[in-house]
């Protein structure tokens, strides 16, 4: 046998007892126990053999990540601790490996967690089946449709805040590789009631909520709607808003939810819009009003809500009006029209959103299964998930309630005939004999229920049919007569009552023993309820509307197809609906999910007892397990059992080299365990009861701490001969390593002995050659001068007598020659860089080359600046000129001069071409604008400054109001003839205006502005442009400046400022305006 690889198991470090199977005593009170001791330890799944029990824990707990896919995947179901990922994992693997077709019932009451589970159930299986875009889609189609139907068909209730009000069953069709393919749908039973009443403290659907709450201004308007909730009779306000939901985002999600489903915009749209007519049906009221024959009649109060519904619908007002207000009944030829009165008016108002609303749900769901069903014709591999409301014990039993415990009746009936029948199945396979098991049976009760002649659904539906006066109280009567004999119906009038007349039930109730308990039902508005009536004149009045989708959801209004047969009633609908998905889960191998809530509170760490043993009495779990013990409580594998166990046993310790089986049987032998408490099948030992699995397990556990002290003693010998060994070989290749080092040592030494010697012989040696080489040098340099100085005698006798008259001229002007080739030489390789502010240049090598030497150099800095100026545009070069005019004005006489030369002259600096706010002033502007800054004019009287635009143009200086654009004064340049301004590093420049011009009828103008030599220098050049006169700018730190016929002095001083380092004017008496400067 290959060696098995070791695994977890079930049983090890189990909180309680995992599988209640084994749980020993089995009680009411020990299963509570367990159940409670694991929820407090966050261990909120229980297994019963094959079926997993949840605990809703009211929060998020770390179990359900992408790891914890992966733990559970392809593991077996009993390999790791309870999860609902291994009942998935064990569903979607029998499917996928053995081609059987596998359902999922998930059951429990509201709040329980059952939706949760589905959608976990759905996500493993999406995470674990294979890749790929197309899988993806389908995938993502399948889990999206969960936001649609959850919007449509959920609502907050005192149990839970998102409760499904319908049951829900998903076909999931794969391939045969186990890729998804699509789904199908199927809904059962919708609480449509919801949409015009809720009990107190409960909510209508959610999608009402979210649609006033998400949808923006835009979409409320078309859909005439208001957000305010408090404007719609069928909303709820004590519970309007729910603490931790955001029906905002919900909204959101939804609408992304049908555009991956597959709705088309206008689908969308059209949904919406039937919400909507829903929601305002509500605010429609009736009055009562007498006709002359004195039949009581109703009107509607507001033709306001009419009117807007019929524009939503493209109904005729008339005809919905007509529809509120009379009735039509016909039979054979003839027509007979009533009128309604006022309670008759607002049923028919209710009757009709209902059927809209639950119309509407039944389209979305068969819309959603055209876009999610499988498209190819291939054979399909089926996974169903059903997810449909728990067993209900209300304190007020009615119609809704009935119907769904007749579901569960179901439900319970196949659990046990399905797990019986596994059971008997797998006995058969192991060859293990079947012991015949003693259950209740709750058939009597389902035939109770649905028997076509005397059950109480048929009577409803004969009583509902039957012609006269049908009421409530006649169909109890009827009951009364025909289960009267029922052990298992009980009313006051009943023979099963303890006396004839039984005063411990009221009246208009009867009981029934469930398998879950007895529940007493309210037998008013049964009648109503399973007629589901709904008047003929609003059915046709629908169909004529002009909305698509709401005249596709009522086909029996159209006049040519008038079926005067009465449609079926809502029990017969539902009877039949449960026996096709009995039909169809009979088909399929079922795996089971019991969800219990452990608290009415919706609070984490939580666990009534009171309320969890009332669950599992009706969810009738101590049954189930009773079922599941009745032969054999634990069964396994002999490969997993063998390689758990095999550490008991000598003989199959540490490794056993036969069949399974076998070394089980010796296992199990050596033991001693009684042959009666267990059974070897074909390929699984049964062991029958749980006390010899704990003995094994404990067996176990001394074992495996026995193993554990010898692996440590044998791991203690192994690491001190370990240690030994390698301080042995350690020493011996350190004593290795210092011989090696020593004669490495001794090596180096020697290296450097031979190294120092081998040094001086070769510096002897070439010191020997230095020296030979030395004295032929000398002799060769002695022979070359005195050839040279002989040589030099030879010529100057030969050529004395024709150069002794000019040699000397001759010689000095060689001379000088020579020098000066020398001199223009080496300045070619001595230039300075061409940028006109360096101030290098190579000194003069003789001083006769003085003056050249001067020249050379300004010739060079006058090429390099006409260089540099070449490289100028005719903008920079405008620039440069008003830099250099600045320049010349300004230089060592304005403090404030410094600090401009690196700032450009920009000018323009309001843009008023381009800012939409000075339009009106650049239109009263024809010439070119030079300035455009904003100054500070000083006001006259008393120093203070007012914001202005100044503007100077080629032949004017204009004022403008810096909110407004309007022209204040203007200025022509030729009447401007001073400018003043001071020494100091301010802002401050007086404009002086021709005396007797208009523009001097105020005086001059005094200013501060932060760019004023640029102002200055442009205002000099623009004046002397136009006027060929020089502009006087005179700076001075006292000028006078006319202020209307008073000449004002203008005195600046230096201050400590207040305000930092900003000068500040003030007027100190009439003649004097004092400015401080920091």
């Amino acid at each position: 046998m290959a060696k098995m690889e070791v695994k977890t198991s079930l049983l090890d470090n189990m909180i309680g007892v995992g599988d209640m199977v084994l749980l020993e005593p089995l009680t009411e009170e020990t299963f509570i126990h367990n159940l409670k001791k694991r929820f407090d330890h966050n261990e909120i799944y229980t297994y019963i053999g094959s079926v997993v029990i949840s605990v809703n824990p009211y929060r998020s707990l770390p179990i359900y990540s992408p790891e914890k896919v992966e733990d559970y995947r392809n593991r077996n179901f009993y390999e790791l601790s309870p999860h609902i990922f291994a009942l998935s994992d064990e569903a979607y693997r029998s499917l996928r490996d053995q081609d059987k077709d596998q359902c999922i019932l998930i059951t429990g009451e509201s709040g329980a967690g059952k939706t949760e589970a589905s959608k976990l159930v759905m996500s493993y299986v999406a995470a674990v089946c294979g890749k790929g875009a197309e899988v993806n889609q389908v995938k993502e189609q399948l889990l999206q449709s969960n936001p649609v139907l959850e919007a449509f068909g959920n609502a907050k209730t005192v149990r839970n805040d998102n409760s499904s009000r319908f049951g829900k069953y998903m076909d999931i069709e794969f391939d045969f590789k186990g890729d998804p393919l699509g789904g199908v749908i199927s809904n059962y039973l919708l609480e449509k009631s919801r949409v015009v009443k809720q009990p107190r403290g409960e909510r209508n659907f959610h999608v009402f909520y979210q649609l006033l709450s998400g949808a923006s201004e835009e979409l409320l308007e078309k859909l005439k709607l208001e957000r305010d909730f408090s404007r719609y009779n069928y909303l709820s306000l004590d519970s309007a808003r729910v603490n931790g939901v955001d029906d905002a985002a919900n909204f959101r999600t939804v609408r992304n939810a049908m555009q991956i489903v597959g709705f088309m915009d206008h689908e969308a749209e059209a949904v919406l819009e039937v919400v909507a007519a829903v929601l305002k049906l509500g605010n429609i009221e009736f009055k009562p009003e007498s006709r002359v024959n004195g039949l009581d009649e109703s009107k509607i109060k507001d033709k306001n809500e009419l009117k807007e519904i019929c524009e939503l619908t493209g109904i005729d007002q008339a005809v919905l009006e007509r529809a509120f207000s009379f009735r039509t009944v016909e039979a054979k030829q003839e027509k007979v029209s009533t009128t309604l009165n006022v309670a008759q008016a607002y049923y028919a108002r209710d009757a009709l959103a209902k059927n809209l609303y639950s119309r509407l749900f039944s389209w979305l769901v068969n819309r959603i299964n055209e876009s999610i069903k499988a498209q190819t014709k291939v054979r399909k591999k089926v996974m169903g998930v059903l997810d449909i409301y728990g067993f209900e014990i209300f304190e007020d039993n009615s119609f809704e309630q009935f119907i769904i415990n007749y579901c569960n009746e179901k439900l319970q009936q196949i659990f046990i005939e399905l797990t019986l029948k596994e059971e008997q199945e797998e006995y058969i396979r192991e060859d293990i004999e079947w012991t015949h098991i003693d259950y209740f049976n709750n058939a009597i009760i389902c035939d109770l229920i649905e028997n076509n002649t005397n059950g109480i659904l048929a009577m409803l539906d004969e009583e509902c049919l039957r012609p006269g006066t049908v009421t409530d109280d006649t169909f109890l009567e009827k009951l009364n007569q025909v289960c009267a004999t029922h052990q298992h119906f009980e009313s006051r009038m009943s023979r099963c009552s303890r006396f004839l007349n039984d005063t411990s039930l009221p009246h208009s109730c009867f009981r029934i023993q469930h398998y879950a308990g007895k529940v007493l039902y309210q037998v008013e508005g049964f009648v109503d309820k399973n007629n589901d009536l709904l008047y003929r004149d609003l059915s046709q009045a629908m169909w004529k509307a002009g909305h698509t989708l709401i005249k596709s959801l009522f086909p029996e209004g159209n006049p040519t197809k008038i079926n005067l047969k009465r449609p079926p009633t809502a029990g017969s609908q539902f009877k039949a609906s449960v026996a096709t998905l009995m039909k169809n889960l009979q088909t399929k191998n079922p795996n089971y999910i019991r969800c219990i809530k452990p608290n009415d509170k919706k609070a984490a760490h939580i666990f009534s007892e009171a309320l969890v043993c009332h669950q599992i009495r009706y969810l009738g779990l101590l049954e189930n397990v009773r079922v599941r013990r009745a032969g054999y409580a634990f069964r396994q594998a002999y490969e997993p059992c063998l390689e758990r166990y095999k550490m008991l046993c000598t003989q199959t310790w540490p490794h056993w080299r036969g069949p399974a089986r076998a070394g089980v049987e010796v296992l199990f032998n050596e033991l001693e365990i009684p042959v009666e408490e267990y059974s070897f099948g074909r390929s699984k030992i049964f062991i029958r009861n749980p006390r010899t699995l704990f003995k094994l397990e404990d067996l176990r556990k001394q074992r495996l701490e026995d193993l554990a002290t010898l692996i440590q003693k044998i791991y203690r010998g192994w690491k001190c001969r370990t240690h030994f060994l390698l301080m042995r070989k350690s020493q011996i290749v350190v004593a290795a390593w210092f011989r090696r080092y020593a004669q490495q040592k001794r090596y180096q030494q020697t290296k450097r002995s031979a190294l120092v010697i081998q040094s001086y012989i070769r510096g002897w040696k070439a010191r020997k050659i230095l020296r030979e080489l030395r004295h032929q040098k000398r002799c060769e340099e002695a022979a070359t001068t005195i050839a040279a100085y002989w040589h030099g005698t030879q010529v100057r006798r030969e050529y004395r007598k024709f150069f002794r008259a000019n040699a000397g001229k001759k010689i000095y002007e060689f001379t000088i020659q020579r020098i000066m080739q020398k001199y223009f030489l080496e300045m070619k390789s001595k230039m300075p860089s061409l940028s006109p502010i360096d101030k290098n240049w190579p000194p003069r090598p003789f001083l006769f080359l003085d003056s050249t030497h001067k020249e050379l150099k300004r010739i060079f800095h006058l090429w390099r600046c006409k260089k540099y100026r070449d490289q100028f545009t005719d903008q920079q070069k405008l620039i440069y000129e008003e830099k250099l005019e600045a320049s010349e004005l300004f230089k060592d006489k304005k403090a404030l001069y410094p600090s401009s030369v690196g700032q450009p002259f920009q000018g323009a600096y309001l843009e008023i071409n381009k800012n939409p706010k000075y339009k009106k002033l650049k239109d009263a502007i024809d010439e070119k604008i030079i300035i455009a800054e904003v100054v500070n004019k000083i006001n006259r009287a008393n120093g203070k400054s007012t914001s202005r635009i100044f503007l100077l143009t080629n032949n004017n200086l204009l004022l403008a109001d810096q909110k407004s654009g309007q022209i204040k004064s203007e200025v022509p340049l030729v009447d401007v003839t001073k400018v003043s301004m001071s020494s100091q590093n301010d802002g401050f420049f007086a404009i002086h205006l021709k005396e007797g011009s208009e523009a001097a009828s105020k005086g001059d103008f005094l200013f501060s502005s932060d760019h004023l030599i640029e102002m200055a220098t442009k205002l000099y050049r623009t004046t002397l442009s136009q006027t060929r006169q020089k502009l006087n700018i005179e700076i001075s730190d006292e000028f006078l400046v006319q202020f209307r016929q008073d000449k004002v002095c203008v005195k600046f001083i230096q201050g400590n400022q207040k305000n930092g380092s900003v000068p500040t004017c003030k007027r100190k008496n009439n003649r004097l305006l004092e400015v401080a400067v920091p």
